[in-house]
């Protein structure tokens, strides 16, 4: 039997998927002490709802077709909201997040690849469980799996692909928050400032809006969201290549950042980073519960053993390196700590995930302006590039280990 949700039927229970995560959140200690989104928490619920029916002959079927125009409108909003005046004050540190993340991707291979010649399977499994699906998600995972089924001969590598990306996709909205959790008590022991509430961090910036929330406020942001979005899908058409393309989301996030900063140098129009800020967490809500409720968790059942020992082990590896490696690098304080909410979410889902981990963090403990930033600039851009680098390289040695 199947059973097919229309596109409103499919926001609906998106936007009840997010109401339940919520409700759970709130009479649930664990989940909240430890930060967990509320599409994570609701979305697993939903996912397993979803195979228990499966389990049943019921196959259920979900119409996402908004789901890249959400994804797409909330890295707008992250655009919107780079004020150069702020990435400036960063340069320093987002070199070395920089450098945190690229030797977090070494990792993610050195651990998928060994563990699966310990294992006696091939390498070429271990490197889609490395930073190929984790750092890379769905879309880079999808991609090189079918470039690995051609050239090494490994027709199930598309499907293992998308099955690790999944598991990271969970374990990114699991792992974040528990991690930044234990740094961030650490520090209140030792008595360190934590974060400041949104509206004290924007002080300095003219584009924070005061006076009621009015539909005229979030009219005018939806304008700017959707020219964004419009102008940086067009590029991304214009630009693509066989050779490299990327993502339409990073080009979008381009658009946005030149847009609001263009707009602020002209002195025509100031963003309104209350309204921002409500369109960009609504839409990133929406388009995570989507992504979690649609998950096959069957297919994450039918993974071999060396396969969930390796995933396993790439969680624990993310926890770790960050705990000791970024955190320190970073400078040990309330900025480092989101900003290992934000990296254990990318580096082992995506950057919508990193974003949900370091909002849920914040929003007990306090804004973080310059890891907001930083995390959105690496995560949707940087990261790519650098990936696309060491996936290349690790690639090329796999032939001598096979």
């Amino acid at each position: 039997m199947d059973w097919q949700f229309s596109i409103s039927a499919t926001l609906a229970i998106a936007a009840l998927v997010l109401v339940v995560g919520r409700w759970l959140i709130e009479h649930i200690a664990f989940l909240r002490k430890y930060s967990i989104p509320e599409p994570v928490t609701g979305g697993l619920v939903a996912a397993l709802l979803a195979s228990l029916l499966h389990a049943g002959g019921v196959h259920i079927r979900f119409d996402t077709s908004l789901q890249p125009g959400l994804m797409l409108a909330f890295f707008a909003t992250i655009g919107l909201g780079a004020d150069a005046r702020m990435l400036a004050r960063g340069g320093k540190s987002l070199v070395i997040f920089t450098a945190c993340v690229v030797g977090m991707l070494v990792m993610q291979n050195v651990i998928g690849i060994g563990t699966a010649w310990a294992l006696g399977t091939d390498p070429v499994i271990g490197l889609i469980a490395g930073s190929v699906s984790m750092a890379g998600g769905h879309g880079t995972g999808a991609a090189w799996g079918q470039k690995f089924a051609e050239t090494f001969g490994v027709a199930a590598a598309p499907g293992i692909a998308l099955a690790a990306a999944t598991f990271g996709l969970v374990m990114g909205g699991l792992v974040g928050g528990p991690v930044a959790h234990r740094l961030i008590e650490k520090l209140k022991a030792r008595g360190a400032p934590l974060g400041t509430t949104e509206n004290e961090a924007l002080a300095h910036d003219a584009a924070t809006s005061s006076g009621p929330f009015t539909p005229q406020r979030l009219t005018v942001t939806i304008l700017l969201i959707a020219a964004t979005v419009s102008l940086g899908a067009a590029l991304a058409r214009v630009v693509e290549n066989p050779t490299f393309t990327l993502p339409a989301f990073v080009w979008v996030l381009f658009v946005g950042a030149l847009l609001r900063n263009g707009l602020a140098l002209a002195n025509l129009h100031e963003i309104d980073g209350e309204a921002l800020s409500f369109a960009g967490t609504v839409s990133l809500s929406l388009f995570l519960a989507m992504a979690l409720m649609s998950l096959r968790l069957w297919e994450l059942a039918a993974l071999a053993l060396p396969m969930i020992v390796i995933l396993v082990l790439q969680a624990l590896g993310v926890a770790l390196f960050t705990t000791f490696i970024t955190f320190r690098a970073m400078g040990s304080n309330y900025e480092a700590a989101a900003l290992v909410a934000g990296q254990c979410g990318f580096g082992l889902g995506a950057t919508p995930t990193a974003i949900a981990n370091m909002q849920a963090v914040c929003e007990r403990y306090g804004y973080a302006p310059q890891a907001f930033i930083i995390v959105a600039v690496v995560g949707a851009f940087l990261i790519d590039i650098a990936n696309a680098v060491v996936i290349s390289a690790f690639a090329g040695a796999i032939p001598a280990l096979r």
